[in-house]
C-alpha cells in the first residue's frame, strides 16, 4: 500500500488540486455517463440449466446461478455492473450473460468520463444497504460518489484490483489448507478403524439401543437443544436423554451423524441411541459410524431413509476398550484440528476483507471541490 499511495498523492496534486466533484448516480444518468441496458430476453428459474454454453445472472447473492444455451438471451461481452433491485447485490461482469428473471438493473458508463470497474468499487463504497425486501433502485439513484479524472480512477482500480486478487489467492490456500487436513483425517480415521475378520464384532443392535424421535411443539421454552437432521432446530425445557449418545437420521440427510453428551430432545426424522458402555465408547461408536457408507443402506423411494431394521444389521467392530479409548483420543485430536482450520478460516477472511474495505474507503477519499458563489 505504502508504495502505491505515493502515486495517488502526486496524481491528485497534479490533477485536482481545488478537490474533486461528487455526483449522484441519478445525475449521472440523466446526463448519460451511466446507462442501464435492457436485455434481450429474461430467463425464468425453470430454464436454468447446470451446464450450458452462456452464464446466467440474476439478483441473487450467487455471482453465476446457472446456464443456458439460449443465444437469443444474450447480452454482448461488455463490462457491465449489475445491481439487485431487491437483493442489492453488486456484480461486475465482463463477459457475454443472459439476465435470469426479473430485479436486475444492468448499468455501463461512458468510459470516456468513468472507468466502469472504478465505478462498481464506488458503489460498493459509498451505497448503503438498507437490509429491506423492496425495490432499491431510487435509494443507489441518491448514492453520491467522487469522480476523479481517469488517471486517478485508473490507478484506484490497479491498487484495488491487486487487493482483490490477493484475497482470492489466500481464500484459495485456506480452503486447499482445509481440505488437506479433512483428507488427512478421513485416512488416519479409516486406518485406525479397518478391522480383519479375526477382530471382535458385534451389531449394532447388540451394542446401543435405536430410539425414535418425538414431537417437541407442545415443550415450553428452554435451554435444552432440540435435533433433526439438519442439526438444532430450537431449545426447550424438557429433554429425552441425558447421556452419551449418536444421533442417526431416519429421513432427508441420513448422513448428518451427530455425538451429544448433554440432555437433548430430537424430533422424529432422527433418532437417538442408548449405548451399552460395557461394550463400546460412545465416541467410538460415533467415528466407526461415520465410515459407515449410509446412503447405500437407504430404503427410501424418494426422500432418503434408514430403518431400524437395517440400521440394527450394520456391523460394529468392538475391540477392547483400552483400544477404543485409544483411537478415540488420536481422532479427537485430528477432529480438532479441522475444526480450528473451519472456524479459523472465515475470521481470517473477515479480517482481510476489513483490510480491504479500509483501504477501499481510503483510496477513494477526496476532498470535494468547492465553487465560489
Amino acid at each position: 500500500m505504502t508504495t502505491n499511495q505515493p502515486k495517488i498523492e502526486k496524481l491528485i496534486s497534479e490533477l485536482c488540486p481545488a478537490g474533486v466533484e461528487f455526483f449522484d448516480i441519478d445525475n449521472l444518468l440523466i446526463n448519460k455517463i451511466v446507462t442501464t441496458c435492457a436485455p434481450p430476453k429474461k430467463l425464468t428459474k425453470k430454464y436454468y440449466k447446470e451446464i450450458g454454453e452462456f452464464p446466467i445472472i440474476d439478483q441473487g447473492q450467487d455471482f453465476i446461478v446457472g446456464y443456458t444455451d439460449d443465444n437469443a438471451a444474450v447480452m454482448a461481452k461488455d463490462l457491465y455492473v449489475i445491481f439487485g433491485d431487491h437483493t442489492e447485490a453488486l456484480k461486475y461482469i465482463d463477459f457475454s450473460f443472459a439476465q435470469g428473471a426479473d430485479g436486475i438493473k444492468i448499468l455501463k458508463t461512458n468510459s470516456n468520463i468513468l472507468n466502469i470497474k472504478y465505478f462498481y468499487y464506488a458503489l460498493n463504497n459509498f451505497y448503503s444497504k438498507t437490509g429491506k425486501y423492496t425495490r432499491h433502485f431510487s435509494f443507489l439513484k441518491k448514492t453520491l460518489i467522487p469522480i476523479p479524472p481517469l488517471a486517478i480512477q485508473e490507478e484506484i482500480v490497479k491498487i484495488l484490483n491487486s487487493f482483490t486478487e490477493l484475497e482470492a489467492e489466500l481464500e484459495a490456500e485456506l480452503e486447499a489448507e482445509l481440505e488437506a487436513r479433512k483428507k488427512q483425517y478421513e485416512h488416519y480415521r479409516n486406518e485406525l478403524l479397518t478391522f480383519d475378520a479375526n477382530s471382535k464384532w458385534d451389531l449394532l443392535q447388540g451394542v446401543a439401543k435405536i430410539k425414535n424421535g418425538k414431537d417437541w411443539k407442545k415443550l415450553g421454552n428452554g435451554k435444552i437443544p432440540v435435533y433433526g437432521t439438519g442439526g438444532v432446530m430450537g431449545y426447550v425445557n424438557k429433554s429425552v436423554y441425558d447421556k452419551p449418545t449418536v444421533l442417526i437420521p431416519r429421513k432427508g440427510s441420513i448422513t448428518n451423524l451427530y455425538y451429544l453428551e448433554d440432555p437433548f430432545w430430537n424430533v422424529d426424522t432422527i433418532y437417538y441411541t442408548e449405548i451399552n458402555e460395557e461394550k463400546i465408547i460412545p465416541k467410538f461408536l460415533f467415528h466407526y459410524l461415520k465410515t459407515v457408507d449410509l446412503m447405500k443402506l437407504d430404503t427410501g423411494s424418494g426422500r432418503p431413509s434408514l430403518t431400524q431394521a437395517i440400521l440394527n444389521q450394520i456391523k460394529i467392530p468392538t475391540p477392547p476398550l483400552t483400544e477404543q479409548k485409544r483411537i478415540v483420543s488420536i481422532l479427537d485430536k485430528f477432529d480438532a484440528l479441522v475444526n480450528d482450520i473451519s472456524i479459523g478460516l472465515p475470521a481470517e477472511l473477515k479480517a482481510r476483507r476489513q483490510q480491504y474495505e479500509y483501504y477501499r474507503g481510503k483510496l477513494l477519499t477526496f476532498k470535494e471541490k468547492e465553487y465560489a458563489k
